[in-house]
């Protein structure tokens, strides 16, 4: 069967690479808000089937242990199957914890991930894709990670940034707004007042949540250390730091910078094909959305501020580089450094330069 090609990606949990022999159970499972639909695959002989045909459950507590009794009706147990799921938010949340709570081993894909394994199908309903899933699962099973939930306190913090992305954006709005109104020639003092009192509140939230984010980066020393290692490089604030700081430790293998630069939507791709395409490398600007526009925004002010990357903007700028490029390309340079002030555990050093490994003489 076709392979495809595998994506850079950090699950939304710690995982580990599969370790185990080959499972004989392949199961497929499709989500939905109220409802879950799952199917059971096998190997028999050398021939691909589907053994337990598409059954639905509902998407609650109270459905889970139906599901689990469905599964060992069909042989399928923590030791000999692999349970396979497409990335759906809080739609999967649940069902997640509760089957690695009971100890089976979960891997929770990419929808897109999935989708491009397969021709188009002339049909798409639930049990079309959990059949599909199973089938994932079973050729891909060399490439899926376990699933694992995140450290309570790194959750919370991520739903405390993400919370207040959303406030700022809203804030966003409302002054938009208010400036729109002011312009008018026939004002309306209520929607106005209105829309200051919204801002003064926001701001007020805004504030309350930066306070428990440090409250609780400070109340866990590894994460504390890791923020305080991170604030040490120029051009680096509590928001950006914190963001870093949830993504490093949601994966030991963010410390690796090409795949964290992939992770975070920065890193640039050629794109070109045969002689007549001719297209410069542009990054894709997929993942967090949060960490990539804060990085940008670093690497805005030390390309004005910074003495070093200053330098460094102006004169990829004189040799004809779009600006925008050039901002990219500090921004990967301050992703790097962070990985290696973590992964070394030690702050920045200012006048610290690096030596290429042919130039070091071995007595």
């Amino acid at each position: 069967m076709e392979k495809i090609t595998s994506t850079v990606r950090f699950p939304s949990s710690p995982s580990s690479e599969i370790a185990m022999n080959k499972p004989t159970f392949f199961v497929g499972i499709d989500i939905a808000s109220a409802s879950f639909t799952a199917s059971i695959g096998q190997v028999i002989g050398e021939k691909w089937m589907i053994i337990a045909r598409p059954n639905e459950f509902t998407n609650t507590y109270d459905g889970f242990p139906s599901f689990l009794h469905w599964l060992g009706e069909h042989g399928a147990n923590q030791q000999n199957a692999i349970l396979c799921m497409e990335a759906t938010g809080v739609y999967a949340e649940a069902l997640a914890h509760f089957l690695v709570a009971n100890r089976y081993p979960v891997s929770i894909e990419p929808p897109l991930q999935v989708r491009r394994a397969f021709k188009p199908a002339r049909s798409k309903s639930d049990p079309v894709d959990s059949t599909q899933i199973a089938e994932y699962a079973y050729r891909f099973y060399d490439q899926l990670s376990l699933w694992a939930p995140r450290a309570e306190i790194v959750e919370q913090i991520k739903v405390l940034l993400v919370t207040r992305e959303e406030f700022v954006s809203d804030m966003t709005g409302h002054k938009n707004a208010l400036t729109a109104l002011s312009r008018k020639v026939i004002r309306t003092p209520l929607a106005e007042a209105l829309h200051e009192q919204a801002i003064i509140q926001l701001k007020t939230h805004i504030h309350t949540l930066e306070e428990e984010i440090e409250r609780l980066i400070r109340k866990d020393p590894d994460m504390g250390a890791t923020a305080s290692l991170l604030r040490s490089i120029p051009g680096v604030g509590m928001l950006l730091s914190a963001f870093m700081t949830v993504i490093f430790a949601s994966s030991p293998r963010a410390l690796m910078f090409r795949s964290l630069s992939a992770y975070i939507g920065i890193c640039p791709y050629e794109d070109s094909s045969g002689s007549s395409r001719h297209k410069p490398s542009t990054s894709r600007h997929y993942g967090p959305p949060g960490a990539r526009k804060l990085l940008f925004l670093a690497a805005l002010s030390l390309s004005t501020h910074h003495p070093v990357f200053h330098a460094y903007y102006q004169r990829k700028v004189s040799l004809g580089k779009s600006k925008r490029l050039v901002i990219n390309n500090i921004a990967n340079k301050l992703l790097k450094i962070m990985c290696a002030v973590v992964r070394s555990q030690t702050p920045f050093i200012p006048s610290y330069r690096s030596i290429h490994p042919t130039l070091l003489t071995i007595p």
